[in-house]
């Protein structure tokens, strides 16, 4: 990787010292996403490890995104207080840590734990390298950075089902977590020599309480909302307070915000209708496609008996449609606008969802794999505009905000995806039962439903391209 430049400036290349992080911070980029796809497809397989229902098992990748998204808004106050070199270290060492510690599990409950390990250090690094980017480089420069660094999110989709696909089929479960320990000693040793120190300041302070309120918050609500529909889910009562804390937390929260300088997150920015609009359609959109990462994969190896490789690589189908989508979705925006163009992707989207829904009876149809090219467009080309669209029109002094609200959106749609998915399943059968085709069906109606509901919240977006201030 010597020659990075952006593809749709191809005249155009990063100067040597930017493209020098660009190779650094990719070693971290890439980590996250392809853990996120390998383990998807690995769930299966978990259960049968841990003789665990799906239920249990999907807080494998719930209890990740959870943490991810809790730790996304510390990110900030980190950068400031300690240097962005620093804080990508050490995001990058939990990431390693967890990811042995995943890899060495003795049972559910310590593989749930390592994982939210290996979240935080995920969600730490997110925020962290589009920092480092921009403050490292001039304008132009960040912004080709930007693109190059973003390739994994192109690819993963792609190589992670068929990775995770190799390693299961090759290999001892614990393998899709080792794998990441030679990339993450890699990326650690190359940021310690190449990347340059940031610095600190201690003005920066931490909100406290709007932390000790919006992380609890998200995860009772995460939890009381996974066990619904769970056999194992105890009383009724014990479900409704723990969303009905969750929720207060979340408006306590809110509340605070509004009167504190400077709070952990800034909700003043959901005044704007075109945000607001941005990130609920980003929530959901993200609940859909996190939650199709989760059901596919089981959908082919339950129903079809497909092995984790078959079905790796028929979800990378999915990503061809994704990667096919990029290179289309600007370019009809300036022609047709932002929100005409999301609200065409959110039909594709549900379009590419139908046939799982209400498809073949037998086989692995041609409509199935035309499903997910479609799905793959329709949802990637959504996240990609909307992501674009949480800076319509935001201040300088509210970007970095405005980032972590938007990538929380991104982690807690993940997270309420794996247990809406997971809920679904369980309220209609056990999953192992003979009626697991109608139980999936029924999973795939409801991402159906969700997606075209997302067509209310995009209706608040601008019309035209996005503005930036």
């Amino acid at each position: 990787m010597t020659d990075v430049s952006i593809a749709s400036d191809g005249a155009h290349r990063l100067d040597p010292r930017t493209r020098r992080m660009v190779v650094v911070l990719l070693f971290g980029a890439v980590l996250p996403l392809l853990d996120i796809t390998i383990v998807n497809v690995a769930l299966d397989n978990l259960s049968k490890a841990f003789d665990a229902p799906v239920s249990a098992v999907q807080w494998v990748a719930t209890g990740y995104a959870l943490a991810s998204a809790v730790a996304i808004p510390v990110s900030g106050w980190a950068t400031h207080r300690f240097g962005g070199k620093q804080v990508w270290i050490t995001a990058l060492a939990l990431f390693l840590a967890g990811s042995v510690a995943c890899g060495l599990a003795w049972n559910l409950a310590s593989l749930i734990a390592f994982r939210i390990v290996q979240g935080i250090g995920g969600g730490l690094s997110m925020p962290v390298l589009q920092t480092l980017l921009v403050r490292s480089a001039d304008k132009q420069q960040a912004t080709r950075a930007m693109g190059a660094v973003g390739s994994p999110a192109v690819l993963a989709p792609i190589l992670g089902p068929i990775l995770g696909g190799l390693l299961l089929g090759w290999a001892d479960w614990r393998w899709i977590f080792l794998v990441n320990v030679p990339v993450c000693i890699v990326g650690i040793i190359m940021a310690a020599r190449h990347l340059p120190i940031s610095g600190r300041t201690s003005a920066h302070t931490l909100d406290l309480p709007g932390l000790l309120m919006l992380s609890p918050g998200l995860a009772l609500l995460v939890f009381g909302l996974s066990q619904t529909g769970s056999e194992a889910s105890g009383p009724r009562w014990a479900v409704t307070v723990s969303v009905g804390s969750g929720a207060a937390l979340l408006i306590a929260f809110a509340l605070w915000a509004l009167r504190t300088p400077a709070p952990l997150l800034d909700v003043r920015l959901f005044k704007s209708p075109h945000f607001l609009g941005a990130w609920i359609t980003l929530l959901m959109t993200c609940l859909v496609f996190y939650g199709g990462l989760l059901l596919l994969p089981l959908y082919y190896q339950r129903t079809w008996g497909c092995s984790p490789l078959q079905a790796g690589l028929i979800l990378a189908v999915q990503g061809v449609g994704a990667l096919a989508a990029r290179s289309v979705a600007n370019r009809l925006t300036t022609r047709i606008g932002t929100r005409a163009t999301v609200l065409t992707a959110l039909a594709l989207g549900v379009v590419g969802t139908v046939p799982f829904a209400a498809g073949p009876a037998s086989g692995l149809s041609w409509l199935l794999y035309t499903g997910l090219v479609i799905r793959g467009a329709g949802i990637g080309a959504v996240t990609i505009l909307i992501m674009g669209a949480c800076y319509h029109r935001i201040g300088r002094d509210h970007i970095a905000y405005a980032s972590a609200a938007s990538r929380i959106a991104t982690q807690l749609g993940g997270a309420l995806g794996s247990v809406l998915v997971v809920a679904a399943l369980s309220t209609q059968t056990t999953i192992s039962s003979a009626a697991a085709p109608e139980a999936f069906a029924t999973s795939f109606w409801w991402l159906t439903g969700i997606s075209a509901i997302a067509v209310l919240p995009a209706l608040l977006l601008p019309r035209g391209p996005v503005e930036r201030l």
